[in-house]
């Protein structure tokens, strides 16, 4: 379980809240080694024919969920994906997450048997449980989520907590991508203009000098979902329209091949 706390920030005030956090903070090992210290955050957002979890979300439902593929940076066939699933209990969040690379990952769209692949996905359950959401609910590709992610860790080292702090800028989307287009963002449009999201995240408990820096800027937390606001700001998605993303998709997806290898059971 894990916690998340999401403030929206306006533009004017990055370098100064930059300056705030950082005497508490150290850098993230992978963002440390990218130009900037920012890495560009890629995912692809799948959902139900009626927008189910866009609904519940912007309902404020407890309990819900969301289903994204995600990649990194320019990518390729060979590049590390993820497929996840997160979970949102009330306050916790719970994610089942596997990584592979991205060419496997397509074949595994056209139908290619998960077990063809045992060396390269790294938790054939959860790759089971991410295919199961997408084939019994029958999902859509909805939504390509980008911007460019600035973390940080925690400068005292808690592994139980794993505190992190995250800026993200910049963030856009493209309508209605196919799988095969997850690194792909002609015809971006872009979401919140004029602010930033700031993340907070921690497993255990929020370290106590965020609060004055909270204050002090007088942020609030709030949703500030990057799925609700991409698609709100994107003129290609309505999500009020029954089968839009049915109407408007590429997606295609060899349904039986995938199926007899998923095992129907509750705990997915």
């Amino acid at each position: 379980m894990r916690y998340e706390f999401k403030y929206l920030v306006p533009v004017k005030h990055y370098e100064a809240l930059h300056s705030a956090v950082v005497p508490f903070l150290r850098p993230d090992g992978f963002a440390s080694q990218q130009p900037n210290g920012m890495y560009t955050v890629r995912s692809i957002y799948f959902d139900t024919p009626g927008f189910e979890m866009f609904h519940t979300k912007v309902d404020g439902i407890a309990h819900r969920m969301k289903v994204r593929l995600r990649g990194y940076n320019q990518g390729n066939e060979h590049s590390t994906v993820f497929m996840e699933i997160k979970r949102k209990y009330e306050g916790p969040i719970l994610k089942n997450r596997c990584k592979a690379p991205y060419g496997v990952v397509l074949q595994l769209f056209k139908g290619v048997p998960i077990e063809s692949f045992n060396g390269e996905i790294s938790n054939h359950d959860n790759a089971r449980r991410f295919f199961y959401q997408i084939l019994s609910r029958n999902l859509r590709p909805v939504v390509n989520v980008i911007y460019e992610r600035e973390p940080f860790l925690g400068a005292t080292l808690d592994p139980e907590n794993d505190f992190r702090l995250t800026f993200d800028l910049h963030l856009r989307s493209v309508a209605y991508p196919g799988v095969d287009k997850l690194f792909d963002e002609a015809g971006a449009t872009f979401a919140f203009p004029g602010y930033f999201i700031m993340e907070v995240k921690f497993n255990r408990y929020c370290p106590a000098w965020i609060k004055p820096v909270l204050e002090g800027f007088q942020l609030r937390k709030e949703p500030a979902s990057k799925y609700v606001g991409t698609i709100n700001s994107n003129p290609f998605i309505n999500p009020n329209r029954y089968n839009d993303a049915f109407a408007k998709s590429a997606f295609l997806l060899q349904y039986d091949d995938v199926v007899s290898e998923l095992p129907i059971t509750s705990n997915l």
